[in-house]
């Protein structure tokens, strides 16, 4: 049978040569089947790989109803995550991509809103004067008090009563030259949300409506509501099979891309904040983000570099990341053959480079200033899965009071909760703890060799993003600016 490939290897690279050749339903195929055999993992790959995927499935879209489009992109979506669960980044490319075709809706909505108002129409002198009030603050709730003060004139808001005033509300004394307030003739008093007329009135009859008021909540006749309305909002989004979104959103898809490929260089833009001179730093597992991190520092810094080697699964990639500074199949790599994807050694640019095994970390990390990770996956909670043995060191540096810093893309942080950190973890090749040449010992026991562990929120101190450093505190406040809430379960 004729490999599915043109007889390369199943790669990144690879699928995405043949990714313009095939049509959109063999493509899907294609990259579902890599995703369940773990020909493309790591989540920058993966991310990339579903960015393209969905770019072609938008453009050759025929239909140009947003709602259609947000449906076909959910279908695609729940099929590639079903293909791989652990591999969050393509959930994540997929909520972003329904995040901009909701985006490019409501700003189309609110434009074509603004038009329609700013058309002038006759208006009685009532409604003119009620242009005039000022208006509600949104902020402050229509049950508090102070909804009722924020509704008046500064100039017409009650002064506090003074020990000679025999009335609740005090009044220009005569003589004075502070005008007595009222309101030109033919004009009734302000009464919004249900809010009386300007008179003295008990505490307990702040929240009572006076009679013949408008109802709570409801603006009185003439007037226009200053809140926009959740079910306008959804009625104008129903209404968008009308409007042609596929070019604005095929725009932001490439501009996603592009955060993809100069998400690396945005981190280490602010390592030398970080790194300082004759400082001993603790990194675990060959990633390109730590690489380039380390690699801006050491072009003004002298720092020490300990690295943990990650055995069982990932330390032939760190002996030749200390060696040669990369190699040829990065996973992290968009290109696996392209030289120009290959990090400089640390050693080049005169960094001391300490290798350990895993078993000395907890003997060295007194000695450590500062520890460095690069995460799989960052949970909505602030804590992350990361390779096998991060936990260890984050509960060593946390035992010896060492700060955690770990640097991740906004791509990986997932509006996903870990209720249960045990579905999360992905089993490894138990070959490579316990060699399968011993038969005896391997039918004996049960090898469980963990690719990634999971670390807690309160082990990691700062988190760095393309976006700026962050507190493990602050992540879901990121987590609401690019995810909406309707797209977080894909399921639904």
């Amino acid at each position: 049978m004729p490999s599915t490939l043109s007889g390369q290897a199943p790669s990144l690279s690879s699928f995405l040569k043949t990714l313009k050749s095939k049509d959109i339903e063999s493509s899907i195929e294609l990259f579902v089947s890599l995703l369940q055999r773990r020909q493309i993992r790591n989540s920058r790959p993966c991310a990339l790989a579903t960015t393209q995927l969905l770019l072609r499935i938008v453009a050759a879209e025929r239909t140009r109803d947003a709602q259609a489009l947000i449906t076909r992109i959910r279908d695609v979506g729940r099929r590639l995550v079903a293909a791989q669960p652990r591999e969050m980044a393509v959930g994540n490319i997929v909520r972003r991509v329904l995040g901009v075709i909701r985006e490019v809706v409501e700003a189309d909505q609110d434009q074509s809103a603004t038009s329609d108002t700013s058309v002038a129409s006759p208006t009685s002198p009532a409604q003119q004067s009620n242009k005039n009030r000022p208006g509600i603050s949104s902020t402050i709730s229509s049950f508090s008090p102070l909804h009722h003060g924020a509704a008046l004139p500064h100039d017409m808001l009650p002064r506090p009563m003074s020990s000679g005033d025999s009335t609740p509300f005090a009044q220009p004394q005569s003589g004075t030259d502070t005008p007595e307030q009222r309101l030109p003739a033919g004009v009734a008093s302000p009464s919004y949300a249900g809010q009386g007329p300007a008179q003295a009135t008990s505490l307990f009859g702040l929240f009572s409506t006076a009679q013949g008021a408008s109802p709570a909540g409801t603006p009185p006749t003439g007037t226009q509501s200053p809140v926009t309305k959740p079910a306008a909002r959804k009625d104008a989004f129903a209404d968008s099979s009308k409007l042609d979104v596929k070019a604005e959103v095929i725009d932001g898809i490439k501009e996603l891309l592009d955060e993809l490929e100069v998400v690396d260089s945005q981190i280490a833009e602010s390592a030398l904040d970080h790194i300082h001179s004759n400082e001993i730093i603790m990194t675990h597992t060959s990633s390109q983000t730590v690489q380039k991190f380390l690699a801006a520092a050491a072009r003004k810094r002298k720092f020490t570099l300990v690295h943990a080697e990650a055995f069982p699964n990932d330390h032939l990639a760190s002996h030749a990341t200390i060696v040669n500074g990369g190699r040829k199949n990065d996973p992290d790599s968009p290109s696996d053959d392209s030289a120009d994807e290959r990090w400089k050694p640390l050693t080049a640019m005169g960094i001391t480079v300490i290798l350990i095994p895993d078993s000395a970390v907890f003997a060295l990390m007194s000695r450590i200033n500062k520890v460095i990770i690069a995460p799989h996956t960052v949970l909505a909670n602030g804590s992350l899965i990361a390779a096998a043995g991060s936990a260890t060191i984050a509960r060593a540096a946390r035992a010896h009071r060492v700060p955690v810093v770990v640097l991740s893309g906004v791509y990986k942080l997932s509006p996903v909760y870990p209720f249960d950190s045990d579905e999360l973890i992905e089993s490894g090749d138990p070959g490579k703890v316990v060699p399968f040449c011993d038969g005896e010992f391997m039918a004996g026991v049960d090898v469980a060799n963990p690719v990634f562990d999971h670390v807690e929120a309160d082990l990691v101190d700062l988190y760095i993003t393309n976006l700026g450093a962050h507190a493990p505190s602050y992540l879901y406040r990121i987590v609401a600016d690019h995810y909406r809430v309707e797209d977080v379960d894909l399921q639904a």
